[in-house]
């Protein structure tokens, strides 16, 4: 990654960032549906079928209507009755717990390590309203200067209002800004477009430019 500078202020996105569903969606949809008497699902199965969904998903306002309808289509015709009629409240209820979530192990270790430089730390998340009482279970609700979800923005990333929101809150101006999320698109893109300056993380991959592949790296390839 080339090294960034004039950077007072970090913004992270959430979901494949800082924390991931464990052990996978897959895995907590196939759970939950067996307590509810479809046994014997596939986690696998559910993991390819979500993440198709997830990857035709059009407009999707990450409201509670949003996610009952892409649950339904990742069981489609698995299930007699969808779970939008059976068991989706028991779903969507389950995500709001900490056993829901794996937080990532570089992420305490870095927003330490920015705090004593001095840096000021925020989210930019599309998430609905269970996100702020998550973060507070997971003990990062603290850690942070600004947290700025979609539901209450009224708007979702790439917007560049979503982000100028954080920028605001962080009482900072966007250029020295550097957003870090898993989207090329949603993070990097609308972040830019919001004149912040912003990197891609793709965990697990090889670092080059404008990249990283661990959270880590930005406490020695960035300029404080």
């Amino acid at each position: 990654m080339k090294s960034l500078g004039n950077i007072k202020a970090i913004t992270f996105d959430v979901g494949g960032t800082l924390i991931e569903p464990r052990p996978s969606v897959g895995h907590i949809y196939a759970r939950i549906a067996a307590r509810n008497g479809a046994k014997g699902i596939s986690p696998s199965l559910l993991n390819s079928r979500f993440a198709k969904a997830w990857k035709a998903r059009k407009g999707f306002r990450y409201t509670r209507l949003d996610w009952a309808a892409l649950v339904d289509e990742t069981f489609g015709r698995l299930l007699s009755n969808l779970p939008s009629e059976t068991f989706f409240d028991e779903l969507y209820e389950y995500f709001t717990r900490r056993s829901a979530w794996h937080l990532y192990p570089d992420v305490i270790p870095t927003l330490k390590a920015l705090r004593k430089r001095g840096v000021k730390l925020g989210i930019i998340s599309n998430w609905d309203a269970r996100l702020p009482p998550l973060l507070r279970v997971l003990k990062l609700h603290s850690r942070f200067d600004a947290i700025v979800v979609s539901c209450e923005t009224g708007c979702v990333k790439p917007a560049r209002r979503i982000f100028r929101a954080a920028a605001k809150e962080l009482k900072l101006p966007p250029q020295n800004i550097l957003h870090v999320g898993d989207s090329f698109e949603l993070d990097v893109q609308g972040a830019r477009a919001a004149g912040m300056q912003a990197v891609l993380l793709r965990r697990g991959s090889v670092s080059r430019q404008n990249q990283i592949a661990s959270l880590s790296e930005l406490i020695s390839k960035i300029y404080l």
